[in-house]
């Protein structure tokens, strides 16, 4: 189980509009929480990896399951102007009421048809990277998660530390790198806001540029220009 956050949803759940639509990247519980899912508006729906859309369903709000649609890996849905494409990651799967491993876990690319956006979920770094930047250029914003690393002979197959997920986001070639995953639950090791840290370290170290990576506080509204 977890512990308790040390950083408050970067929104409230009242604020979720009725139309909005998810993305979730697999069922470990800091990425998805029941609770949440019970309580967002019934008009949400979900894009999960194959095996997830019962437990959704089970868990939704009372009265008003919500609409999941499941995904393998490379394939695409649209909804409206989104296209959403299910990518590969390197993680797992797991939960006490789902046998290791019964669903799948993915990443995520999000085209508005204006600007892509790729997801990353939780993954330690593989040659997938490069193979999702080749298939989906040009990709504008990368969110590569930098925390829960340490040790890494027991965290470097399933979570990237921040010299990966630099080296994940040149792979990819996007344009913007958004930093994720880091500051809200104490999982591993290194301390809780050690992450940024590393990464600025890590891209100044490999000679990378620094304005690419945008480090924002939880919450914090970001406007990319034209």
């Amino acid at each position: 189980m977890l512990t308790r956050r040390h950083s408050p949803p970067g929104i409230p759940l009242a604020a979720v509009p009725a139309n909005a639509f998810a993305v979730l990247s697999h069922n470990h519980y800091d990425h998805l929480d029941a609770r949440t899912v019970a309580r967002l508006p019934p008009g949400v729906d979900w894009h999960a990896p194959l095996g997830l859309a019962g437990w959704l369903r089970r868990h939704g709000r009372a009265g008003a399951p919500p609409e999941v649609r499941e995904l393998d890996w490379w394939q695409s849905v649209r909804r409206g102007r989104w296209t959403m494409t299910c990518l590969p990651a390197q993680h797992w799967s797991n939960r006490l009421d789902s046998r290791r491993n019964s669903s799948l876990w993915c990443s995520w690319l999000l085209d508005s048809g204006r600007r892509r956006y790729y997801f990353a979920g939780d993954s330690g770094y593989f040659p997938g990277f490069a193979e999702i930047g080749r298939r989906f250029a040009p990709i504008d914003v990368a969110f590569l998660p930098i925390g829960a690393y340490e040790p890494r002979w027991f965290m470097a197959y399933p979570h990237m530390d921040p010299t990966d997920a630099w080296r994940a986001f040149l792979d990819l070639g996007a344009r913007w790198m958004v930093p994720m995953h880091w500051g809200t639950f104490d999982l591993t090791d290194e301390p809780i806001d050690l992450p940024p840290k590393v990464l600025s370290e890590a891209v100044a170290a490999a000679d990378g540029d620094a304005g690419r990576v945008l480090l924002l506080a939880i919450g914090e509204r970001w406007l990319p220009k034209p």
